[in-house]
């Protein structure tokens, strides 16, 4: 029997697509809220990151142009013959240079010229009257700052902060001192403050090698410690001879955590400044931009103010989630009017209307069963591919990790035979050309066994004496061994040969003595251990370091992959898997094993009969 054009379930239905409906609504409003204001967000993020770049670059021209515009001085002042005698111990000669130095800081328009010794002395100045204890000490100080090799300092004092260019005075092969230039960046910091002030919304700030605010448009934040985190120390890792150069208010430090990248080249940091600070106000979030300046070591920072960028996507949000709502509520509109071309349809023909859904039921019962079909096809599909894509990235990430090795030993010895070619040392040049070669061979052989890492056929073992594997190793490594200063211990007999694949053993040895040189980094004794021994049928080796040691959460995870001790960007998490992998190979089993100081890992091999027998 035809049903009623105002049955039960027709009202039913009806209550159930208004409901749809007005959930669309309500999710198209949202919708349209939130891409407006992820796109107006963008938008304003970008345009206040191209200003600030702009800003850096003009920023960063003044600051530059007023440092190096006397950096040509000391080195001027250095070549005159009568500083240099002066330091040699001529007395005669000091009042005529220092009035020298007198004239040349005038005309120069720099704060003072001063001349040390090798010993750290100050020797002669362009003052007319000699420094104060103070002042002294102070020169002194940067001076012993500067034997390392710099051509410039930043100084601050609770007054001003000054930059010295420095250049050495030489006769000969030999360094008797060096001039010191001061020049003062209060004008220029003045400047800054000024156009902070009157730009509320942006604050400028420079930050030198200890992370110190040397420069900023905000009074309260200079020589305040730049630290990440709020809760970590500001002070407790800064040498102490160049913590005397900055005032003792700056001991607080301004904090700072990262929250994601606003758009490219730009970051939104949060900013806690210091208990008291009348900077302490600060926004929620600001944007950072960043010029690093590396010539003399400084970071050129902007911190600007998203503030008015979010309320203008706010505005612009209530405007796409009002367009969104429009958009549901003309759905609902075309809902009551097909419901009532519906209604007329049923009333004329209700028996026909039962017909078609019953054909419709079954054509969505059809479809519905092929989509599972479909669906449950594309699921093992998808199976499979995950599958291929986990080895992949396996593979890729072991080459990376495996290949790193044979890479670092050419540049070592690319370097030294840079020198030794130098120096005129061919048959050392040779010598290490051999190396290089031997090494490529090496990597060769790594990238062409890691290709097939997933499968275990295809790997070749052979009779390997042990001694030259370890002595492999240890070319590899030579550089790093001599560098950290590390003494071996090799108790490795040359009679003794193992059945395994001889680059892969040579992989593992290289994985276990890098990871023990990176342990004894801190030690103040380094010795490396390299044993091995005969017990029936196998060989075992170990390796054994006399670092810190691992603590037992670390050594219960020490065979995860991606798992690492050391600092972020120096490991992968990835050489102990690969080496306990290849041990496990080759039929054997790597284990950490206590020592009596650090650690020491131990693994098994099978022991290679005489080739005679």
């Amino acid at each position: 029997m035809p049903r009623s054009p105002l049955s039960p379930l027709s009202r039913l239905l009806w209550r159930h697509q208004m409901a749809l409906a007005t959930g669309l609504t309500v999710v198209l409003a949202v919708a349209g809220f939130s891409l407006t204001h992820r796109l107006t967000e963008r938008a304003g993020l970008e345009r206040l990151t191209e200003l600030g770049v702009e800003r850096l670059e003009l920023y960063a021209g003044s600051l530059e142009a007023e440092i190096t515009r006397l950096a040509h001085v000391p080195a001027l002042v250095a070549l005159g013959d009568e500083v240099a005698a002066v330091l040699e111990g001529d007395a005669g000669a000091e009042s005529r240079v220092q009035r020298r130095l007198a004239q040349i800081n005038a005309q120069a328009g720099s704060l003072l010229i001063a001349v040390v010794d090798r010993a750290g002395k100050l020797r002669l100045f362009s003052a007319s009257e000699a420094p104060s204890v103070l002042e002294t000490a102070r020169l002194e100080s940067i001076a012993a700052a500067l034997v390392d090799g710099q051509s410039g300092f930043f100084s601050s004092n609770e007054t001003s902060t000054d930059y010295f260019h420095a250049a050495p005075v030489r006769r000969g092969d030999r360094v008797l001192g060096q001039v010191m230039v001061r020049i003062n960046l209060a004008p220029l910091e003045a400047t800054w403050v000024g156009l902070g002030q009157r730009s509320r919304g942006e604050k400028l700030l420079v930050v030198d090698r200890q992370d110190v605010v040397t420069l900023s448009s905000v009074p309260a934040w200079k020589y305040r410690r730049f630290v990440e985190g709020f809760n970590t120390q500001s002070w407790a890792e800064m040498p102490r001879h160049l913590s005397l150069h900055y005032p003792p208010q700056g001991r607080d430090a301004l904090r700072w955590e990262s929250r994601g990248e606003a758009s490219a080249g730009s970051m939104l940091w949060q900013l806690q400044a210091p208990e008291g600070d009348r900077a302490r106000d600060l926004p929620t979030r600001l944007l950072v931009q960043e010029r690093p300046m590396m010539a003399w070591g400084l970071r050129l920072m902007t911190l600007s103010d998203p503030t008015e960028v979010w309320r203008d996507a706010g505005r612009a949000a209530w405007g796409g989630g009002a367009l969104g709502a429009l958009l549901g509520l003309l759905g609902i509109y075309y809902l009551f009017r097909r419901r009532a071309m519906i209604q007329l349809a049923r009333a004329r023909d209700a028996l026909e209307r039962e017909v078609e859904e019953r054909t419709q039921a079954l054509s969505q019962a059809n479809a519905e069963l092929t989509r599972e079909i479909e669906q449950r096809l594309r699921a093992e599909d998808e199976l499979v591919q995950a599958g291929k894509l986990a080895v992949l990235g396996q593979l890729s990430a072991g080459v990376a990790h495996e290949v790193n090795q044979p890479l670092t030993a050419l540049r070592a010895l690319s370097a030294n035979s840079q020198r030794f070619l130098e120096a005129g040392k061919l048959e050392a040049v040779q010598r290490n050309l051999v190396n290089i070669e031997a090494a490529v061979e090496r990597m060769a052989r790594i990238t062409s066994q890691l290709k097939s890492f997933s499968r275990r056929s295809g790997t070749r073992h052979e009779r390997v004496n042990l001694a030259q594997a370890v002595a492999n190793a240890r070319v590899l490594l030579e550089h790093r061994l001599r560098e950290a200063q590390v003494q071996v211990d090799e108790q490795v007999e040359v009679t003794l040969h193992v059945h395994c694949d001889g680059t892969r053993l040579e992989q593992v040895l290289v994985n276990l003595i890098g990871n023990a040189v990176d342990a004894m980094e801190t030690a103040p004794a380094r010795r490396l251990g390299l044993r091995a021994w005969t017990q029936g049928a196998r060989i075992f080796v170990a390796v054994s370091d006399t670092g810190a040691g691992l603590s037992a959460e670390a050594r219960a995870r020490l065979f995860e992959p991606f798992f690492t001790t050391k600092p972020a960007g120096q490991g992968l998490g990835l050489g102990l898997v690969i080496s306990a992998q290849i041990v496990r190979e080759f039929g054997g089993m790597l284990v950490p094993w206590p020592g009596e100081s650090g650690m020491e890992f131990r693994f098994d091999l099978p022991a290679a009969h005489d080739e005679g027998r």
